[in-house]
């Protein structure tokens, strides 16, 4: 295995991390979580040490599960996460730290553990959803951290870089969770390299698009050139050989996924991102006709979240099935097609586009579904 420093810690983590959002659906329903548990312990003996877990996770069980392997290792050798944020507590419009400290407690029971390593401020969508959430929940971060019930303060986002930086910028967090991957490394590219200037550790979620990237393996063979690698192994190496990149989660069901996570990093060489970018400019269907989601079109006089309904009209063009926009726009955003319809095709964010893409047209075609 392959191993990487966490920031401007001493912290040695797996370039690949176990994500434990896959466990196996019809082991998790029928109660079967000690053979569940096989998937840490196996990515455990690969030298995998980075397990990333949340509440909710596999129907509320994956803490569980998790718990289950690492009781059955050194708990100073697997660093271990979870995560929360208003949602994950039922306390109306005024949680307490009381609220917070039950959920964190519920974690640490289900973990079989007295500290999680990374406590994650969780799924910061926006600027302003994270400053909702430092208001109500970095004092109790802080006081479970004293209290040695967590390790380090961290946070997962959605944002584009250049409101991630906002966020690096503020000295708060040991490291950050995000989504980065071959489809939208220009969106946040910006925002992994103000974290490793700043001497945090990045944790990549989503390295293969949500899965469209080995759902499309002809669009994207490109990542294979040259190797020996699948199209979904290429698709981690290509997150994992970033330099500002710290560790790559795959989310894995069966051992054959944790086999091919590790292939994917054996003798990795890191290099910059700039570097990679390079290298990549120009390839494949990615950088053509899709958008890069880095949201300049941002500030509609409608207030249509266009990045978001371009991010879905991408899965039609992987597809060919123009229900897969239906399908991202309300399992994935949350929002459905109605407010694509208020679109006047005033020309402000086609103006703004680094790429010059038909939205209003597409806007159109989104509405009429």
């Amino acid at each position: 295995m392959y191993y990487k420093q966490y920031g401007n810690t001493d912290m040695k983590v797996s370039a690949v991390g176990l994500g434990t959002m896959r466990y196996d659906e019809e082991d998790i329903k029928a109660g079967r979580f000690e053979k569940c548990a096989e998937i840490p312990l196996y990515a455990f003996e690969k030298g995998i040490n980075y397990w990333d877990t949340a509440p909710f996770y596999c129907e509320d069980k994956s803490e569980i599960v998790t718990g289950i392997a690492l009781s059955q290792v050194k708990r100073s050798d697997v660093y271990v996460t979870s995560k929360t944020n208003l949602g994950t507590i039922d306390a109306g419009d005024h949680p307490t730290k009381d609220d917070f400290r039950r959920r964190l407690e519920t974690s640490l029971d289900r973990l079989k553990t007295d500290y999680i390593d990374f406590y994650h401020m969780w799924c910061m969508l926006s600027l302003e959803s994270w400053e909702k959430h430092m208001d109500a929940l970095y004092g109790f971060f802080e006081d479970a951290k004293r209290e040695g019930l967590i390790s380090n303060i961290v946070f997962s986002s959605h944002m584009q870089g250049n409101e991630i930086e906002t966020v690096v910028a503020s000295d708060k967090f040991k490291g950050m969770l995000i989504g980065y991957n071959a489809l939208n490394y220009r969106f946040r590219q910006s925002g992994i390299e103000a974290a490793h200037r700043n001497g945090m550790g990045v944790v990549v979620m989503n390295p293969l698009g949500g899965g469209m990237i080995p759902a499309n393996p002809k669009s994207f063979a490109y990542l294979a050139e040259g190797t020996d690698l699948t199209v979904p192994q290429a698709a981690l190496r290509f997150v994992a050989s970033h330099k500002e990149i710290t560790v790559t989660l795959a989310g894995c069901t069966t051992k054959e996924h944790i086999d091919d996570a590790v292939k994917a990093v054996e003798g990795l060489e890191e290099r910059p991102a700039k570097e990679i970018v390079e290298e990549y400019e120009g390839k494949g269907m990615a950088l053509n006709n899709l958008c890069t989601g880095c949201a300049y079109c941002k500030g509609c006089p409608k207030d249509i979240a266009i990045p978001k309904y371009m991010d879905a009209y991408n899965q039609m063009i992987l597809t060919g099935e123009s229900k897969e926009i239906l399908e991202r726009l309300s399992g994935h955003w949350g929002i459905d097609k109605e407010k694509a319809g208020e679109c006047i095709a005033c020309g402000k964010c086609e103006r703004q586009c680094t790429q010059h893409l038909p939205i209003a047209e597409r806007m159109k075609e989104i509405a009429a579904l």
